[in-house]
């Protein structure tokens, strides 16, 4: 869950993401988006065109590269088109109530800092298998997508459901995401990229940059090589990260957060993550969270361009659970404290081929 949509998209083959280029349509306009929110559009992605013939529709929140649990603002998740990358050429500020760091010497709230180091710690002492190369990463989940109709409108939460992913350790391999209600798709890196030059402009393809793996685009093998100093692991994601809209804090923030989504970090990285995040200017603690199933915890929290995200964890053993996307302003979408995104981790492992799933263990 989080409030920024991210980076790794998840590629949809292209016998699913028919209809193509001809059926792309143009964002409509999105009433009462304002200048901070408008900022979010440079991330958001472009997602399934509403069924054919509706005068009305609505769109969950769009999904980042890779991943899911990354919301955009729900008046902004009314910018559609079918599917790819969307990327939108806005200026790289900082978002209402929010404060850039200029350095990576700002630090948390000391509660933050204190859980964090806890977390990490717990973190530290996890014992997890080793990944090999040519094994796929499995991640099993809980989500629901806040929507609102084009007219706008208070949003509307759909039921959690469940959403399953195979990605190839070392990306030499397809992968795939399955989603319930949805037809299963091939991930990939061969989908189109869109860009949308502003709000209301129509969208135009590119050929995707044949790139390695990296923070906004990562795979196990990657993940697992990270920088397990806190300090220069925040340096490298600050630094992979510029130029992805919001400020700076908030995309580390967000960065930090898909990792623990939708990545099996080895336990020293994830220390490592904890630990910096805990540098992160703004970043606080709440006491009262649940994820998408409904288990509760403690979360760790930062506010920006109106929604604050949430990394929820279990009090007592301090695994993360899952995120959560909360609407911190009134507006039309709704009142402040409404729920606008939520997952819930359900199992991670190592399986060797796309399709397979954990045998389930015993108690």
């Amino acid at each position: 869950m989080n409030t920024t949509p991210r980076r790794r998209t998840h590629h949809r083959s292209e016998d699913a993401e028919r209809p193509g280029l001809t059926d792309l349509l143009p964002p409509p306009p999105v009433p009462g988006l304002g200048p901070d929110r408008e900022l979010l559009l440079k991330e958001a992605l472009l997602h399934k065109a509403a069924v054919a013939g509706s005068p009305d529709f609505t769109t969950p929140a769009s999904r980042p590269r890779r991943r899911l649990v990354r919301f955009v603002a729900p008046a902004v998740a009314c910018a559609l088109a079918v599917g790819g990358v969307m990327v939108v050429n806005l200026a790289d500020t900082p978002g209402h109530g929010t404060t850039a760091a200029k350095d990576g010497s700002a630090t948390g709230t000391p509660e933050a800092t204190q859980l964090l180091d806890r977390i990490a710690l717990a973190a530290a002492g996890t014992k997890q298998p080793a990944v090999r190369a040519d094994q796929f990463l499995y991640i099993e989940s809980k989500v629901a997508y806040a929507a609102q109709s084009a007219a706008g409108g208070p949003v509307t939460m759909a039921p959690a459901h469940t959403r399953q992913v195979w990605s190839s350790a070392d990306g030499s391999r397809p992968g795939l995401l399955r989603e319930e209600g949805e037809p299963d798709s091939r991930l990939d890196d061969d989908a189109p990229v869109y860009h949308l030059d502003g709000p209301g402009a129509t969208p135009r393809p590119s050929t995707p940059d044949k790139k390695g793996p990296s923070i906004s685009d990562p795979t196990h093998e990657y993940v697992a090589s990270l920088p397990t100093d806190p300090d220069a692991l925040l340096k490298l994601i600050r630094n992979e990260t510029r130029g992805q809209g919001q400020d700076p804090d908030q995309r580390a923030f967000t960065a930090i957060g898909d990792l623990l989504a939708e990545t099996w970090a080895p336990p020293k990285v994830s220390a490592a993550l904890y630990k910096a995040a805990a540098k992160i200017l703004g970043v606080t603690v709440i006491q009262k969270a649940a994820d998408a199933t409904g288990r509760e915890g403690v979360a760790v929290a930062r506010t920006a361009h109106g929604q604050q995200t949430q990394w929820v964890f279990d009090r007592t053993t301090y695994a993360f659970l899952g995120e959560r996307t909360v609407l911190t302003e009134a507006g039309d979408a709704g009142p402040a404290g409404t729920v606008v995104g939520t997952s819930a981790i359900l199992t991670k492992a190592a399986v060797g081929r796309v399709g397979e799933t954990p045998a389930p263990t015993t108690t």
